[in-house]
């Protein structure tokens, strides 16, 4: 699905997209929440549990939207330790993106 979403993102030129695509990115950035952290990311990284803190939600609720913008390839994860504390953080930060769906995406799609 990976691949596949990521010729819906604009890097340069023109490229078809499949209604499976522009629905997996429309529900991708549907819900309040996940448009909010999209927000937070594109500040600087953030860890989860900042982000948990920030919107007063719990860090599985919050890793859930998370996972779904990642799948979407909104968002990238990173595991790493931190020199002061030996557990495993997993840091996410904001990817470039443009999306876009224009009459001609419909047009190729519905013809």
């Amino acid at each position: 699905m990976r691949s596949e979403l990521s010729s819906l993102f604009r890097k340069s030129g023109t490229m078809t997209k499949t209604l499976q695509q522009i629905t997996d990115i429309g529900e991708a950035i549907s819900h309040p929440v996940r448009l909010k952290l999209l927000y937070l990311l594109s500040e600087r990284e953030r860890y989860v549990y900042d982000l948990a803190k920030d919107l007063n939600l719990s860090r599985q609720v919050v890793q859930l939207h998370l996972k779904r913008l990642e799948n979407a390839g909104f968002v990238e994860s990173d595991l790493r330790l931190e020199d002061n504390d030996m557990r495993a953080k997993k840091f996410f930060k904001l990817k470039d993106f443009d999306v876009r769906i224009g009459v001609d995406d419909l047009m190729k799609i519905f013809e």
